[in-house]
């Protein structure tokens, strides 16, 4: 799944685009989770596991947010509105690598299962965008 799939139009298109729609999806589940399940399931949590899970909830957010940003670069570069090489520069690469592939809580705590899946799911979804992220310095 390499160089191939980012050499071909078609491949790359499709599966960007089911990438693209799977970010999304997992965006707006996450949204709904922050605004209205999130604070209910916080009340059951010590004071400590409360700050955690507030900081978990922006690690959240930040992966999101770093994934459909990049894929709409990639979607620009489809659409022929920037090129590959404008896309490989630094500020249009995936960011916040730091607090993003931390896959460990800031501190240990006992999170809502919820929390829990929206973690995993947005850490996997991240770590496949930045393994196709380092395919454009290929």
């Amino acid at each position: 799944m390499s160089q191939e799939i980012l050499q071909s139009p078609e491949p790359e298109v499709a599966f960007l685009n089911g990438t693209y729609t799977e970010a999304l999806a997992l965006t707006r589940e996450a949204r709904d989770y922050v605004a209205l399940q999130e604070k209910a399931e916080r009340k059951g949590l010590t004071p400590a596991d409360q700050l955690v899970a507030s900081c978990e909830s922006m690690r959240i957010t930040t992966r999101l947010t770093q994934v459909m940003a990049w894929l709409m670069i990639q979607r620009a570069v489809q659409a022929g509105e920037m090129t590959r090489d404008e896309a490989r520069q630094p500020e249009h690469r995936l960011g916040a690598k730091d607090i993003c592939e931390t896959s460990e809580p800031a501190a240990p705590a006992e999170l809502p299962p919820r929390m829990s899946d929206l973690l995993q799911r947005s850490r996997a979804l991240y770590e496949r965008v930045a393994r196709l992220d380092s395919l454009l310095d290929a």
